[in-house]
């Protein structure tokens, strides 16, 4: 049996440094992340109200629900600004540091471009682009697996949904050139 005292490590080429330096804290984080959630809590307030946010002779008005939920919802954010600015900015810790925001930008980008590419390329071509890129640059497996990875589940894919399902998937050029 193992004792207690003794801690097992194991070391993760893959993981980021324990030595990068913070790109942000978690106080500019909370400080940020509150003032965006009480605006949105204006913003929601201000609709609910134009909408109807009191109660009339048939009950509750479309608004009445969201609003009062949009006031605690300001509420606890400013409560949460305010505790955030109340706490020593020498004691913040780091939100994200500089090789762990690197990690996080490379699945980011790619999805983010996955995302723009469906409205040009269509579903079947920016899946096997976005499945190739990870396999090939991210997992760095050989590219003759990753593309023909790629190839089969984009084929099956497409065979399930828009051949056997007849799911309307979004469709790029390659679709319309063999006529589906």
């Amino acid at each position: 049996m193992p004792n207690s005292d003794m801690e097992i490590v194991v070391d993760d080429p893959t993981a980021p440094d324990d030595n990068s330096p913070a790109v942000t804290s978690k106080r500019t984080v909370d400080l940020i992340v509150s003032l965006l959630l009480i605006a949105f809590a204006i913003l929601m307030a201000w609709d609910n109200q134009r909408t109807g946010a009191s109660w009339d002779s048939s009950g509750p008005q479309a608004g009445y629900f969201p609003f009062y939920l949009s006031l605690i919802l300001g509420g606890a954010a400013l409560f949460g600004f305010v505790k955030t600015l109340m706490e020593p900015a020498s004691e913040a810790k780091a939100f994200v540091t500089r090789a762990q925001l690197g990690r996080v930008m490379v699945v980011l980008v790619p999805t983010f471009l996955f995302c723009l590419a469906l409205k040009f390329l269509g579903l079947y071509v920016s899946s096997f682009l976005l499945i190739c890129g990870f396999m090939g640059f991210v997992g760095k497996i050989a590219w003759w697996k990753s593309l023909l990875t790629a190839f089969i589940f984009t084929a099956v894919m497409f065979i399930v949904f828009d051949v056997y399902f007849d799911v309307l998937m979004p469709k790029g050029p390659l679709e319309a050139l063999i006529g589906r």
